[in-house]
């Protein structure tokens, strides 16, 4: 079902993000670029490419670091 103000289909806590891996599951290689986001009790937020170099996560382009860690990722 669809959220009316969003348009983003509603996702229960339970049901595993297809696609994603947790991060606290697995890190994906150092300096490869992955698709990423913060989806918690709070909702899914701060969709974008990444990519982690040691404990930093930075923009594809090396140019900044973002002040957050992902929750989750995919290849």
């Amino acid at each position: 079902m669809k959220d009316k103000l969003t348009n983003k289909v509603a996702v229960s806590p339970s049901v595993p993000l297809i696609g994603y891996i947790a991060v606290s599951e697995e890190l994906p290689p150092d300096g490869e670029i992955v698709m990423t986001k913060i989806d918690d009790e709070n909702g899914c937020r701060n969709e974008q490419k990444l990519k982690r170099q040691g404990n930093l996560w930075w923009f594809p382009d090396g140019s900044m670091y973002v002040y957050y860690r992902p929750t989750h990722w995919k290849r």
